[in-house]
């Protein structure tokens, strides 16, 4: 036997990349939430289909027990280019259900940028790696006089139906084309998705089907519901490879994509390659302590942070914009180098981000966040409008408010600045009225009438119901008022840095519209109606109903700017404190969460819950103790919140609702390395809050393009499950007596020393002046 020492020397030689567990909930994926062969925030993401036609319960389900194809895009709307290597009768044509094969989880390797599984029905292993905007197959064939490579464009890929399919023969040893991806609900206008597919031996057909039928081609098939298929023999064992490189611009620029990125034919070269950039890219952030399972899910967890949002343009920096009604190709600006200065990016919501990337990435991946920013304030100049969640160029409308507004203002405030503020300012001010995203409710195309903002303006508020007319998804006045009095205030303290002193003066009175929503005799947000009265019936539990994806009890905690404005409306801190902690008293009953998977948080007697911390309303909420004088409940409760939300490797659970491409893994990373940012960053000076780490040494590594600091280290001394408590703090070695530090002084560098205890210093950052700021407190 190896001798613990041994074992444990081994142990400490993995790699982050090595702990990286994807298949962790991976029996409840969403179409993009699984990934595999795919590069951080890559434009390819390839990995095996277990499920198709549908956005929930699509792409790769761990119980399933079949594969459909292998598909190369993964995203939020966005879907395409599925493939099958198959054996003997060809029966493409006859759709996935039957070309599909099945498989075992025991002849399967999955780790990040890499995916090897054997297709029982024809006996191939498959191999799947990428680059950023390339997909790398490797399959090795049994001996068959009939082998062959399958294009399938008559599919329904996740969210989306396949309008139209074009493939061309260029050679014996490449084809290429495009798939035009019907729109969706979310996504109102058609996307093209181009390919260019090599292959490293010739094949000896080309042949195609349509509506179900074999066709013959003469080295083009296109129209609807149509595929195309590659025949050649294979000797046992025979290995064929295959490189797809994919760009929503042409053929042409897939082509430029390929050959920069993979020009070679070494397969395992591009494995290691891709594990040495997850690896460069995880590691910004060092853990040391906690056991094999808690740093593997750490590292799955800043896994999922650094994907689901995904690059868009290509090598070069052309893109696609599909904000007009036409489409039309541009250039991102290049560098010095010839290289483009940031890339384009396709999102979901930043609904929910001031809470977790906000923080993440402003801090450990600031250039991301640049990028991000660029790509957002070019969709402003391309099409009019900052998004909120653009999908292939696209402007989709999803969910609710100013939702990019926070992540920009916080972006710039901390000292990221590599994009045009004046040009950024004046798309967020858009946004802020009548004709910004303020006045769409989600998914709302062609209207500019269910955000509500024309009567937020008026009244201070956006009535619930607002009209019989439902112009939108989540057409919820008292989230909307809330949210937009937030977003107001995060825009008012950009206004005051730019010198907009009247901008800033409006912005800050209409952040105090939060009140208007609080029912005082009922002690808790509720809905005002058209007439201005309260709403009835009165359940604050009741889902939806004016709450957006959540309810009244969870809706009352938000108001992340002015915390101190809200324990003030419940009473002062004893009572503020004391409703809080009831509510997290409830939600442990639950394990505070509505369900461990986002199929079971849909049941209407799973909704009614005080607190849910499986999707973005409440996940602040551990952390406003901070601000009412009981640090220790924050400890507390954060440390039970990971123990039953975001903890273990299991296929069957790991985020208990909706990951949101990367919010809930930034989360999870935020609440285990003990930081938080109530406000999302957008005080003048913005901080972080302190929590309970759960690792006795954290390690970050500051950009240094953007920070002085080479490091931040938060030391946890006597940590455990049980030694949860701050007994005392020093920071950079001089005491420190409150729940909060300065953003600049964490990326100067220096060290958090805690010491923790298994017993509350109920006195450590309980006074009134060592609570974090808020718009009350700096108002004063």
């Amino acid at each position: 036997m190896l001798g613990l020492a041994f074992c444990q020397d081994l142990l400490a030689q993995k790699q982050p990349v090595d702990l990286v567990n994807p298949l962790v909930d991976a029996a409840n994926s969403r179409w993009f939430f699984f990934n595999s062969a795919t590069r951080p925030f890559g434009m390819v993401n390839l990995s095996p289909d277990n499920g198709v036609n549908a956005d929930w319960g699509a792409g790769y389900r761990y119980h399933s027990d079949s594969i459909k194809c292998f598909s190369h895009v993964h995203c939020w709307q966005l879907s395409g280019v599925p493939v099958m290597p198959t054996t003997g009768e060809f029966k493409g044509h006859m759709g996935s259900d039957q070309y599909g094969s099945r498989f075992s989880h025991q002849n399967e390797v999955i780790r990040a940028g890499y995916h090897k599984v054997v297709l029982d029905a024809y006996n191939i292993t498959a191999e799947l790696t990428s680059t950023t905007r390339v997909g790398f197959h490797k399959y090795t064939y049994p001996s068959s006089a009939q082998s062959h490579i399958l294009f399938d464009f008559s599919t329904f890929l996740g969210p989306s139906d396949t309008q139209k399919g074009y493939v061309k023969k260029v050679s014996n040893q490449e084809i290429e084309g495009y798939a035009i991806m019907a729109p969706t609900i979310r996504r109102p206008k058609t996307l093209t998705v181009f390919f260019v597919a090599v292959f490293d031996k010739p094949f000896d057909s080309f042949r195609g089907w349509r509506n179900g039928k074999l066709e013959a081609t003469n080295g083009v098939i296109e129209g609807e519901r149509v595929g195309t298929y590659l025949s050649f023999k294979t000797k046992a064992g025979e290995v064929r490879k295959m490189k797809v490189a994919v760009s929503y611009v042409s053929e042409a620029q897939a082509r430029i994509n390929l050959k920069t990125e993979l020009p070679h034919w070494d397969f395992e070269k591009t494995v290691q390659e891709s594990r040495t950039d997850w690896n460069n890219w995880l590691s910004r952030i060092e853990v040391q302590g906690g056991s094999d399972t808690t740093r593997s899910r750490f590292y799955t967890d800043l896994w999922h942070a650094l994907q689901g949002r995904r690059i868009i343009s290509d090598v070069n920096g052309k893109y696609s914009d599909m904000t007009g009604p036409e489409r039309r190709i541009k250039q991102i600006p290049l560098d010095a180098n010839g290289k483009p200065k940031f890339n384009h990016h396709n999102s979901d919501s930043f609904w929910g981000a001031q809470w977790t990337i906000n923080t993440l990435w402003h801090l450990v991946y600031p250039e991301v966040t640049e990028s991000f920013v660029n790509s957002m304030v070019m969709m402003y100049q391309d099409g009019g409008l900052i998004p909120r969640g653009p999908a292939g160029g696209n402007y989709t409308y999803v969910m609710t408010g100013a939702a990019t507004t926070p992540f920009i203002v916080s972006a710039y405030l901390k000292g990221i600045r590599g994009f045009d503020i004046e040009k950024a300012y004046e798309g967020l001010r858009k946004n802020h009225f009548p004709g910004g995203m303020m006045s769409k409710a989600g998914y709302e195309h062609n209207t500019f009438k269910g955000g509500g903002i024309d009567y937020y303006m008026d009244r201070g508020y956006v009535p619930h119901p607002l009209s019989t007319i439902k112009y939108g998804f989540h057409q919820d006045g008292s989230t909307q008022t809330l949210e937009y009095a937030y977003q107001d205030y995060t825009l008012a303290q950009l206004a005051k840095s730019l010198g907009k002193t009247d901008d800033y003066s409006l912005f800050m009175k209409r952040a105090q519209n939060y009140k208007n929503v609080w029912n005082p005799d009922l002690g808790w947000m509720w809905n005002r109606t058209l007439d201005g009265k309260w709403g009835e019936p009165v359940d604050i539990l009741r889902y939806d109903n004016g709450w957006e994806e959540g309810n009244a009890a969870q809706y009352t905690w938000f108001v992340p700017h002015d915390v101190q404005g809200l324990i003030t409306l419940m009473g002062g801190r004893e009572a503020f404190t004391a409703k809080l902690n009831s509510s997290f008293e409830k939600a442990q009953q639950h394990d505070f969460v509505s369900g461990k998977s986002h199929d079971k948080e849909t049941l209407e007697e799973l909704r009614r819950v005080f607190l849910n911390y499986g999707n973005q309303p409440s996940i602040q909420t551990a952390h406003l103790f901070n601000y009412a004088g009981a640090p220790w409940l924050t400890q507390y409760w954060t440390r039970q919140v990971i123990e039953k939300v975001y903890s273990g490797l299991s296929p069957d659970y790991g985020y208990s609702g909706d990951e949101d491409q990367g919010l809930m893994g930034s989360l999870s990373v935020l609440l285990k390395t003990g930081l938080f940012s109530t406000n999302g960053g957008t005080t003048p000076e913005p901080f972080y809050e302190i929590s309970s780490p759960i690792f006795d040494k954290i390690t970050i590594k500051l950009n240094s393009k953007y920070y002085k600091g080479k490091q931040f280290v938060i030391d946890a001394k006597n940590n455990s499950a049980r030694n949860l408590y701050i007994q005392s703090a020093q920071l950079n070695g001089k005491a420190l007596d409150r729940p909060w530090m300065l953003h600049e002084t964490v990326v100067n560098g220096g060290t958090l020393t805690l010491q923790l205890g298994d017993t509350p210093n109920k006195s450590w950052g309980g006074k009134p002046e060592q609570a974090p700021l808020s718009m009350s407190s700096l108002q004063r």
